[in-house]
């Protein structure tokens, strides 16, 4: 799996998701912080990433269609939490990415539950 995380993550996220092998780059590391949400969302559907951001925009799959993506997971947390709730949220979901595929579907990590929508792709006979 790989995973692109948006600029309001730290080093310190990222660490979190190095240290279960997974394959992650940075919106810091590839310079293209303060770009808009679809090209964002462009860059990760070509790179074929999975999206990480607290950016509750992305959880609009009608303007960020599922189908196209590797996934795109929303951390949801209240307003002025700490950075340890942030990284129990992030624990709670790299141990939930061992048991469901993310590709196609929207995440929406919360204290205590995840929300998974997943595409309604449709089909031509």
């Amino acid at each position: 799996m790989k995973f692109k995380l948006d600029e309001n993550f730290g080093k310190s996220i990222q660490i979190l998701f190095e240290s279960q092998g997974l394959d992650v780059v940075t919106v810091r590391s590839q310079n293209i912080q303060g770009c808009s949400d679809q090209y964002l969302y462009d860059v990760c559907c070509k790179e074929e990433r999975c999206l990480v951001t607290l950016d509750l925009d992305f959880a609009d799959t009608v303007r960020f269609p599922l189908n196209k993506t590797s996934g795109i997971i929303v951390i949801r947390i209240p307003k002025h939490s700490s950075i340890k709730l942030l990284k129990q949220l992030i624990f709670q979901l790299l141990s939930n990415l061992k048991n469901i595929d993310i590709k196609e579907k929207l995440w929406i990590v919360e204290p205590g539950r995840i929300r998974i929508h997943e595409s309604k792709a449709s089909t031509i006979d």
